[in-house]
């Protein structure tokens, strides 16, 4: 799979810094530009003018924002193809409960070999669609409750 993946969580300084830097920039962030020019100084003092797409600053932003509060970050590509254990990881379950839901038709998969495979977006739209199910049924729940006069 073609991730990126920052183990561990950010330490106090790491953090404080990513703080600080992701405030920095987003000072600069111009929305109205489709790439953002930034300057790269080396140790030596050498530096370099380069340009990078305004989603991509953004999302460095956003990175920096995450590890500010504390959190790991990973980067998937939306077409990423996910090995089962990977996509139990995501989703938070066992893999065997995994494989049951991709069996049961849950979740698209397809085989390369005898391996399964799992769509990024594909477990995105299973984590979105399971979620929206699990609001309405407590929205209903609720509302049952209110109708029972159960004090909620």
């Amino acid at each position: 799979m073609n991730t990126t993946v920052v183990t561990g969580l950010p330490s106090e300084a790491e953090a404080t810094l990513a703080k600080e830097s992701g405030r920095q920039l987003s000072l600069y962030l111009s929305s109205k530009e489709d790439a953002q020019l930034i300057r790269v100084i080396d140790q030596a003092g050498e530096h370099e003018a380069v340009q990078i797409p305004t989603a991509a600053y953004r999302l460095l932003i956003d990175i920096l924002a995450q590890m500010a509060q504390g959190n790991s970050v990973s980067l998937i590509p939306v077409h990423a193809e996910l090995t089962t254990q990977e996509a139990a990881d995501m989703l938070n379950v066992s893999r065997p409960y995994l494989v049951k839901l991709l069996d049961a038709g849950d979740i698209p998969f397809h085989k390369v070999g005898t391996h399964r495979r799992v769509r990024y977006q594909d477990l995105v739209q299973y984590k979105n669609r399971n979620y929206t199910d699990r609001l309405k049924a407590l929205e209903e729940l609720s509302a049952q409750a209110q109708e029972l006069n159960m004090g909620y």
